[in-house]
Parts: structure tokens; C-alpha cells; sequence
């Protein structure tokens, strides 16, 4: 399809007009000024000379500015009239088919006689419907000639298949004489390409293939030599704009698309949509609600970034609803629904979706596409993290480490598998790098501090980190975990002061047995001078606290070795 402008491109020759002549149809069509050639006409039929000719123009027009709409409502007219064009009913269904209007361009084609085109938009209908026999049945009645060889390059490039797209291009290429050898390389393909000034629209389509690869530098060396000629170019712009992002530099990616904006008038239609779903998401999401959920079933990436919208906010049955009937194709689609399926899974305790969330985890993870990718060992990390794991979780993570030390959601779960294995010091480290207040005060992020603390023989610390929390269930969990962690480490003392709280907050027999074992554990580091004798008052407060008969016989013993050595409790 030729590329919709608002007005013509800079490049090239352009007739000059010092205000006698009218321009013409042909010249506003050679010069892709359809919005000109539309107005042009319109006039036409105002003034009482249109005639059917002046419809199918109109249509053409309206279609290739975007208007998919307007083009629809005039083919429709065309296809009721009695000697209706012959391609009247092809290009309504070509309109359905821009317009998502999958069932109804099918029902279109049954009334339209054979022909190529035909042929290319019942091979993307059998995509866009999933009829895989119907798919395969037409690929194989594809002609070697340019415009189908096109249409199933296309279909690679929908199916992420972009390194079998680009093979149809080169061969495009070899076969019109523009490079003269096949070449393997990407990087001579790339000169080759862009020293061609035949089918210059190739270099949109090959710089769009290595976008999806990665390869951002590539395609924006590709994407220079389309922009030289039509440096108005919607598509050329917004991929530009793309690239910049992807290369980390929003700043000119946001200034591209912001200049595409002001070039172009409110009747271009065209990728504006496209237009505004990149410039909320080159500004980190804002306007996100006042844009994407128009766009979600137009553009499928508006869905996809309206969910991590969501999950940012902490809106995560919104982004579970946006989701939850995803089918994934690609990777990244796996990746997001498994993010939705544990983020759900765990605030559920839902078994069910963790078990997906891992599934859909470790499918990409092990595909031959991304299992060597960064996103793939993470994946995998994050499946086996979900297994508990965590010498296979630590493996995954420290192999791509570098690329996110200053990474707080990498930090917080690389730091999680080294507490998972004893590494306290390194975990410590590593949360200690955390930059985000909300990870802070997260309640997993403490009490793994707290461990790291305590197995490091900093207890005070983890007491600290108590001190700090509201009265609440987790800061009863957190109690929990001090008194048992100290116990074992043998801190006494702040196993002690734990231990009396809990049994003030529940009197069982467990907290204070465990408030006894350790006020006795401090004793014995006391005698064994380990500890200062100033804890002995503060062991014998703790036990008081308690009405257990066994109290005043303990207290008798440690105030009678106090005396013994003359020491003032």
C-alpha cells in the first residue's frame, strides 16, 4: 500500500505553480496528496459534475489517507449500484479487512471473482481467523511475483518470523536487479540496500524486521535512506521515534513523534492511533487512561501496555481482566500473562495460577528463540524461583547480573535467592541497593533483611527494623521470625525481648518457653563472659513479665551467682 502524507514529499522534483494553474487529480495522486485529491473531488460532486469514476476515486483515496470508514460507507454504495465496478466489492472487503471486520471481509469474498488479490486477502483472513488448513491450502497457490511474495513476507512478520521476512526482501531485491549477489551477511545487506533507490519501500519494511530483532541501530541506518526521500513519511517517523526509545534516548524519541504530530493536519487519519499509543508509552505511561483503553482492540500492543500500566499501579485484577482471555503468540505476550497469572496468584493464594505463571515461564525460557536471551533466563529464573529452586534461580540471574545492577526488581529477586541459600552477606548487599521507598517497606523485603541481620550477628538491626512497623499481622510475623531466628543463632538476648512480647500478645506455652530457654541462653553467656552483666536486670524484667511458677526459681539462681561475684542487679 502506498504510504499515506498530508502533503508531498520534500524530495525529488516538484512541479512549480505560481498560482495560475489548478492543480490536477494526477498531480495530487503523483504526489501522494490524497487529502488534496479528496478535497479536489468533493468539489467535483458539489458542483454537479461528479460521476461514478469520481466515487471509485474517492474511495482509493479515503483508503490510502486511513479513512478505512469512509472508503467502507462509499464501496458499500458502489457495490449496490447496477453496473458497479468490477473491483468494488474486492476493495469493500480490503476496507472490512483495515477495519478488523474479519468475518464480514470472508463473507465479501464470496461474491468476487478470482484474482490475486483476492487470493493475498483470503491468505491473511485464514491468519486473522486462525484457519490454519485454509492458510496452508493458499500458501501453496502463491506465485512467484512480487506483490505475493510481499503478502507472505507480511505474514512472517506477523508471526514474528522476521529473519524469514527479510530473506523475501533480499531475494526481492536479487531479483530485480538492485544488489547482484545474494548476500548472507546482514551488514552488506544493509549497504546494498541502501544504495538502491528501486523499491525503496523495502528499507521501511527490512528496518521494521530488525526493530523486532533488536537490531535498532540497523534499522535506523536502513530506515535514513527511505526518510532522504519521504521525509514525511508517517510510518518512516514513528519507527524512527521507536528506535530512539529502544537506544535509551526518550528525549529524541518523544521529539520525533511530537514533530510528526505538528506536521500533520486534523484530517490525516492515518497512524494517528499508532502515534498516540507510543507517545504515552515514551513517557512512562502517562495519559495511559485517557488513550489505550480506546486503542485495545485496534492496536494490539495498547493492550498489552495498558496491563503493565495496571500492574504498575498496583491495579492487578484490572490487568488480570485485560489478560485473562489472551491467547499468547509471541514471547513477550507469554511473559506479561505469566507476570499477571503469579502477581494474581500470589495476593490469591491461587496454586492454579502461580502453576500457569511458571508454565508460561519456562515455555519461553526454553525456546530455542529466547532461551540464550536475557528475557529467557529470566524467565527461566523466574520459573524455577517459583519451583524454590534457588541454586538453578541464582545460576540464571548471575549470568546476566551486570546488565541490571542498578535494577531494583532484579536486586529483589537475586537478593531473595542468595538469602534462599545462605549468602546473607551478599543478600544483604544486594538489597541494600535498592533504591524504590515501596520496595522498602515491602514486607518481604524486611523480613528477609532481618534474616540477613540476624545470621550475620546484627540482631539489633532486625529489632530496629521492628521498631519501625506498625502494629499489624506482619509485624507479629516479623516478631516471629526475630525470636526464632535470634533462638537459633544464638542472639538470647533479642530472642528474649521477642519472645516476651508475643507472650504478652498471646500467653502460650510455646512463647514463653521460648522466653525462658532464651533469658536462660543469656544467662549462661553472661557466666561465660560473653555478654555484659548488665543484661542480667533486663532478664530478669523480661521474666517477671510472666505469671509461669517457674519464674521466681530461675530469677533465685541468677541473683544468687550475681551475689556470689558481688554484682549489683
Amino acid at each position: 500500500m502506498i504510504l499515506s502524507r498530508i502533503k508531498p514529499a520534500l524530495g525529488g522534483h516538484q512541479p512549480e505553480n505560481h498560482g495560475k494553474a489548478i492543480p490536477t487529480l494526477e498531480s495530487f495522486l503523483s504526489n501522494r496528496d490524497y487529502t488534496g485529491a479528496i478535497t479536489l473531488l468533493e468539489f467535483e460532486q458539489s458542483s454537479g459534475k461528479g460521476t461514478q469514476l469520481t466515487d471509485q476515486w474517492l474511495g482509493y483515496c479515503a483508503f490510502h489517507l486511513g479513512d478505512y470508514k469512509k472508503a467502507m460507507d462509499i464501496y458499500s454504495r458502489l457495490v449496490q449500484e447496477p453496473d458497479r465496478p468490477e473491483d468494488a466489492s474486492i476493495n469493500l472487503a480490503c476496507c472490512y479487512f483495515f477495519l478488523g471486520l474479519y468475518e464480514e471481509a470472508q463473507k465479501g469474498l464470496e461474491q468476487t471473482p478470482k484474482s490475486s488479490l483476492k487470493r493475498r486477502l483470503q491468505f491473511h483472513l485464514a491468519h486473522k481467523l486462525g484457519y490454519e488448513n485454509q492458510l496452508m491450502e493458499l500458501h501453496q497457490q502463491l506465485e512467484n511475483v512480487t506483490e505475493d511474495m510481499l503478502c507472505l513476507a507480511a505474514l512472517h512478520y506477523l508471526r514474528s518470523s522476521y529473519h524469514e521476512a527479510i530473506d523475501i526482501y533480499k531475494k526481492i531485491l536479487l531479483d530485480n536487479r538492485v544488489i547482484k549477489t545474494h548476500q548472507n551477511n546482514d551488514i552488506e545487506f544493509v549497504e546494498a540496500l541502501t544504495q538502491s533507490t528501486q523499491y525503496i519501500a523495502l528499507n521501511v519494511y527490512v528496518a521494521l524486521c530488525y526493530y523486532k530483532l533488536d537490531y535498532y541501530d540497523m534499522s535506523q541506518e536502513v530506515l535514513a535512506t527511505y526518510l532522504q526521500k519521504f521525509p514525511d513519511s508517517a510510518i518512516a517517523l514513528n519507527l524512527k521515534a521507536c528506535n530512539y526509545y529502544k537506544l535509551e534516548n526518550v528525549k529524541a524519541a518523544e521529539n520525533e513523534i511530537m514533530a510528526l504530530l505538528e506536521k500533520i493536519s486534523p484530517s490525516f487519519i492515518f497512524g494517528q492511533d499508532i502515534i498516540k499509543h507510543n507517545l504515552v508509552a515514551f513517557r512512562d505511561g502517562v495519559g495511559a487512561l485517557q488513550v489505550l483503553p480506546s486503542l485495545v482492540d485496534i492496536i494490539s500492543e495498547a493492550r498489552l501496555n495498558l496491563t503493565i500500566y495496571y500492574l504498575k499501579q498496583g491495579d492487578y485484577m484490572e490487568a488480570y481482566e485485560l489478560v485473562k482471555n489472551l491467547e499468547p503468540t509471541v514471547s513477550h505476550e507469554y511473559i506479561l500473562k505469566a507476570t499477571v497469572n503469579a502477581v494474581i496468584g500470589q495476593e490469591t493464594n491461587s496454586r492454579e495460577l502461580i502453576k500457569a505463571a511458571q508454565q508460561y515461564f519456562q515455555l519461553v525460557g526454553n525456546s530455542v528463540s529466547e532461551c540464550d536471551t536475557i528475557p529467557g533466563r529470566q524467565c527461566m529464573a523466574s520459573a524455577f524461583f517459583f519451583q524454590r529452586k534457588f541454586d538453578d534461580v541464582h545460576l540464571y540471574l548471575s549470568s546476566i547480573k551486570s546488565y541490571f545492577f542498578k535494577d531494583d526488581a532484579f536486586n529483589f529477586n537475586y537478593a531473595q535467592a542468595k538469602s534462599a541459600l545462605g549468602n546473607y552477606k551478599e543478600a544483604e548487599e544486594t538489597f541494600s541497593r535498592l533504591q524504590n521507598d515501596k520496595l522498602q517497606n515491602d514486607y518481604v523485603y524486611i523480613t528477609h533483611m532481618a534474616r540477613c541481620y540476624i545470621m550475620q550477628g546484627k540482631a539489633q538491626a532486625a529489632w530496629e527494623l521492628y521498631l519501625k512497623m506498625d502494629t499489624s499481622t506482619e509485624s507479629l510475623s516479623l516478631l516471629q521470625l526475630i525470636a526464632n531466628d535470634c533462638y537459633k543463632k544464638g542472639e538470647f538476648y533479642h530472642a528474649a525481648k521477642a519472645f516476651d512480647l508475643l507472650e504478652r500478645l498471646d500467653p502460650t506455652p510455646e512463647h514463653w518457653e521460648g522466653k525462658r530457654g532464651a533469658c536462660i541462653g543469656v544467662f549462661q553467656l553472661i557466666v561465660a563472659d560473653k555478654q555484659p552483666t548488665n543484661l542480667l536486670s533486663d532478664i530478669i524484667q523480661l521474666l517477671r513479665n510472666s505469671t509461669n511458677p517457674q519464674v521466681e526459681s530461675i530469677i533465685r539462681v541468677i541473683k544468687r551467682w550475681a551475689k556470689e561475684r558481688k554484682i549489683n542487679i
